[in-house]
């Protein structure tokens, strides 16, 4: 999760919601991700999505078995699909998301009845430090608008 909240940081250098991910195969990082939506206005540049990326052109495969994914944010519904598509094994995420959380908090689509695939879900893993980045990243963001 370390390493996630260091991909986090890198979002806030370019505007960024402060959302880091890494994808962990055999105690081996194959990807990894930061969220890239503003940078490159793209609504899918979501951490988890890049990492997935990522770690599908370094293995070879779109299919990433027995992998799991560390996440400082709960992951929305379309980056806890492609978990389901990409036949990641497990998450772990740090703070809970109550407004798009699908691994749990608002829904489950990861452990959803009707997938074959289902994915192992343990949160809240150092998610005060995530709290606390988002929170910042929220503040200020806020009191920027209140100053124009």
């Amino acid at each position: 999760m370390a390493i996630a909240l260091e991909e986090a940081h890198k979002a806030l250098e370019h505007g960024d919601v402060p959302v880091g991910a890494v994808l962990v195969k055999d105690q081996s990082v194959i990807g990894r991700g930061h969220n890239r939506r503003e940078a490159d206005k793209d609504p899918s540049a979501h951490a988890e999505i890049l990492a997935l990326k990522m770690a599908g052109a370094a293995h070879g495969d779109w299919r990433l078995a027995n992998t799991a994914l560390y996440v400082t944010l709960e992951p929305c519904p379309m980056c806890a699909c492609a978990l389901v598509q990409a036949r990641v094994a497990r998450l772990v995420y740090g703070a809970d998301d109550p407004d798009l959380g699908a691994a749990g908090s608002l829904l489950n689509l990861l452990q959803f009845p009707g997938f074959k695939h289902q994915v192992r879900v343990t949160g809240g893993i150092r998610a005060k430090d995530s709290e606390a980045l988002l929170r910042t990243f929220f503040r200020e963001r806020r009191h920027e608008h209140e100053s124009t």
